[in-house]
């Protein structure tokens, strides 16, 4: 995964690869949100209930968790292979550690070689985890329309990590990558009804989503030290605009849970990452098990069944996945 003769020429290249020019981006971004929210009016006007989706959704976390871990491995093995080769010319002339060339690239830094596959590979990516707007949309999810905002933001980023060899984008991609085989591998697990505890599993995703974003502040100071300690790394420029989006979705994320909290203890009822409802009371969280068909219940009223004593009781299987906040 780092030899390859295909990794080791690869060269973001305007000519060659897909998806590298800045009409594409802009073009495509553009027909993502007019679809996403087009398809989302279209289903409020006709006040349909959340569809079935089938094994859809399972797969596509099954994708989005296999296309995560290769792109770790892969990054993990080349940045250790590109260290290797290159130790020889940081300790002759510019000085420099691992760490600090993980964080902060040299001026002068083209996107070419292994590093850089495997941030086009991540990039492509980005694509794949676009399908998950449309399965929020289809399942009427409250927060489908601001995935269009933070799934177009991260489209743009990798796209700028590429454009202008942005420094930094080595930590992000593996910590990024790292959280997102976890928490897709975790969702997938449950999306086909296997065994899980809710309450571990939504404190798993939590301290994932923690972990991640507190990785990434830290980092972002360090590169920031270096970038005026070193005379300067590359892609300062994309650095900054990538910056403000960071701090948009990082908003997203503490919103969510703020608001999610408030649901909680007005005995709101949640709808969970599966499409039923969390139903709490008063600040405490009970939590009734049924039986879990595979993949996706049969029917739309699949989180409500009636009791021996008629009364209807609220059933649910995991809970709700906040925004993964990813670089």
């Amino acid at each position: 995964m780092a030899e390859h003769p295909a990794i080791i020429g690869f060269r973001w290249s305007h000519a060659q690869s897909w998806g590298s020019t800045w009409p594409f981006l802009v073009s495509f971004l553009a027909s993502y949100a007019l679809f996403a929210v087009a398809l989302h009016l279209l289903l409020r006007l006709l006040r349909l209930k959340p569809l079935p989706l089938g094994p859809l959704p399972a797969l596509h976390s099954l994708a989005m968790a296999l296309a995560s871990a290769a792109i770790f491995l892969g990054l993990l093995l080349s940045s250790a292979a590109e260290i290797r080769d290159t130790r020889w010319y940081w300790r002759g002339r510019a000085r420099t550690t691992p760490l600090q060339w993980l964080l902060c690239f040299p001026l002068g830094t083209r996107p070419s070689g292994r590093v850089f596959f495997w941030s086009y590979a991540f990039y492509l990516s980005r694509f794949l985890h676009l399908l998950r707007t449309f399965i929020n949309i289809l399942r009427r999810r409250r927060c489908a329309l601001a995935a269009v905002f933070r799934h177009s933001a991260f489209v743009c980023m990798s796209f700028l990590w590429l454009e202008f060899s942005q420094s930094f984008q080595v930590v992000a991609i593996l910590s990024a990558t790292l959280a997102q085989t976890i928490v897709f591998g975790y969702r997938f697990w449950v999306g086909v009804g296997l065994p899980a505890a809710s309450r571990s599993g939504a404190l798993l995703v939590l301290a994932c989503q923690v972990a991640l974003t507190g990785s990434n502040l830290v980092c972002h100071l360090s590169f920031l030290l270096l970038h005026f300690a070193k005379g300067g790394c590359n892609g300062i420029g994309a650095w900054v605009f990538n910056s403000v989006l960071n701090a948009a979705l990082l908003f997203l994320f503490v919103d969510f849970y703020v608001k999610e909290e408030v649901r909680r203890k007005t005995g709101e009822i949640l709808e969970d990452d599966t499409g039923s409802d969390q139903h709490h009371h008063s600040g405490t969280h009970r939590l009734h098990h049924s039986k879990r068909p595979s993949f996706e219940a049969k029917n739309n009223n699949k989180f409500l069944r009636k009791s021996g004593t008629g009364k209807t009781k609220f059933v649910f299987y995991r809970h709700k996945f906040a925004p993964l906040y990813s670089y």
